[in-house]
């Protein structure tokens, strides 16, 4: 389409157009750039777009969005080229985006906060699917629905990538989309002009504050979602026992946001919301047992999931469902049909003693103690623990992770996750500062394989850290390791 035609909703203030070129695309990569592309010049935490504003002309870049701050600088002396003004540009990019490809599925639902997106954008579109729903998810997992698994790099991605894949979606007949929206996605704009009609929120803990230096700044991110991302009115569906829900459900209201709570049972009889409600949850030999309360309502379903905190997930996705307009009772009874995420308290084997190994993506001091009290709720026998933290992200939960570690295992090994180009070994001082009995393996398959070999009939076993991850980044190369992979050869052997 014409530049003119793509700027319709872009919010650019300022424009030099010498002509009126057709755009064929968009980009954020120099490197990505093809002859009749926009390419946006966006300045990043390590890199300055504007310094590869040459690189993209080049290649046949048509047109250029930057800031505000780089329109009369260095790298634009010699464009002939149009350029694009705007105060935020990664928004103005986003919104671009959105026009360019236009296409999106009708019902879009947005998930966000620290732990259980992948978890809940699965549980809801498997609720959809079991509804005669035509559902897919986006996140971390990548793209799934009933007929594909694409990977992707991002849990939220390039906003040229996300509206690219929204209209596929689209014009291949979904009709409901789940995507998780993460703190990094949410701050740098990514899904903006992204049709959200509903959105959810799970818990917020220490996560990410190598990026956002606060948990305030942190938490700000997520709440955007709600305050400028989600279309006015839309339905937020809140997690009534996180400590910030006062916070969102004042932004919620402030919005005109219909706001639907979730999570344990309300004594007040007098509350004046709408709520899912979590009655009772009873661990059975493969699962929970559930009773879920909602407007005078109650439904019990027994669910093929481990981890009381499963229910936490489950209540969300159930409230998004009913949000988006899934009868109570239908949601529910599709609960007992759905199957866990891969990579998520993912049980995947058991030894020879007949002892269970099960491997979480847990990387967060909550998230850990969340799966380690998980499986202390289904199991009483010795629990064993296998772990370590990623290298070049906040340090500072190395020792509280390590604390965890210690006050709800049995047996810990301490070894290495993604270093990336950290000094691995500094790493693990960091977590053995926190639980000083624990052993120190630094290879990660020799110890699963230790692990694996201390367990006795009854015990269970958590490898956590990676979950779904088939790579590990070691310093400058990455090597293929899947921890389910390596555990199953191991209890093979």
């Amino acid at each position: 389409m014409r530049l003119t035609e793509l700027m319709a909703n872009a919010s650019v203030v300022s424009t030099k157009l010498p002509s009126d070129p057709d755009i064929s695309g968009l980009s954020c990569d120099s490197r990505a750039v093809k002859p009749g592309f926009l390419f946006a010049a966006l300045k990043g935490n390590q890199v300055d777009g504007a310094n590869f504003i040459d690189d993209a002309v080049s290649r046949g870049a048509a047109a250029l969005l930057m800031g505000t701050a780089g329109i009369d600088g260095p790298d634009t002396r010699n464009v002939t080229v149009p350029i694009l003004v705007a105060p935020n540009p990664r928004c103005s990019y986003a919104h671009l985006a959105a026009q360019f490809y236009r296409g999106q599925p009708p019902s879009i639902a947005a998930v966000t906060g620290t732990n259980g997106k992948s978890s809940v954008v699965s549980f809801l579109r498997q609720i959809w699917n079991l509804n005669g729903r035509s559902a897919a998810s986006l996140g971390t997992l990548g793209i799934e629905s009933a007929s594909e698994s694409v990977p992707l790099s991002l849990t939220t991605p390039d906003p040229a990538v996300i509206h690219g894949e929204l209209a596929r979606l689209s014009a291949a007949g979904i009709d409901s989309l789940a995507i998780e929206a993460s703190s990094h996605g949410l701050d740098q704009c990514r899904i903006d002009g992204v049709n959200v009609t509903v959105a959810g929120f799970t818990n917020i803990s220490r996560d990410h504050l190598d990026y956002h230096g606060t948990l305030k700044k942190y938490l700000s991110a997520k709440v955007r979602l709600f305050d400028e991302v989600m279309d006015t009115p839309g339905i937020a569906v809140l997690n009534r026992d996180s400590s910030c829900y006062s916070k969102l459900l004042a932004v919620c209201r402030e919005r005109n946001h219909r706001v639907i709570g979730y999570g344990s049972a309300v004594k007040d009889d007098t509350k004046n919301f709408e709520s899912i409600e979590l009655i009772d949850v009873t661990p059975t030999s493969f699962g929970l047992h559930l009773t879920i309360g909602c407007g005078g309502q109650s439904e019990s379903v027994d669910v093929s999931l481990i981890g009381e905190f499963q229910a936490e997930n489950l209540l969300c996705a159930i409230g998004l469902a009913v949000a988006d307009g899934i009868p109570f009772h239908a949601a529910v009874e599709s609960v007992s049909r759905i199957v866990g995420v891969r990579g998520r308290m993912e049980l995947v084997g058991r030894s020879q003693s007949g002892a269970s190994v099960y491997v979480d993506y847990a990387h967060t001091p909550e998230a850990l103690e969340k799966a380690l009290r998980a499986l202390r709720f289904h199991f009483s026998e010795r629990l064993h623990l296998v772990f370590g933290c990623g290298g070049e992200r906040d340090d500072g939960k190395r020792l509280i992770m390590g604390r965890t570690a210690a006050q709800f295992a049995d047996h810990v090994i301490v070894t290495d996750d993604n270093p990336r180009g950290e000094d691995a070994g500094k790493i693990r001082a960091d977590i053995l500062g926190g639980c000083t009995d624990a052993i120190e393996i630094a290879d990660r398959a020799a110890a699963i394989a230790a692990s694996v070999a201390q367990l006795d009939s009854g015990d269970v076993l958590l490898i956590a850290g990676k979950g779904h991850e088939s790579r590990q980044i070691l310093s400058n190369r990455s090597i293929e390791f899947d921890d389910a992979v390596v555990a199953r050869a191991t209890l093979g052997s």
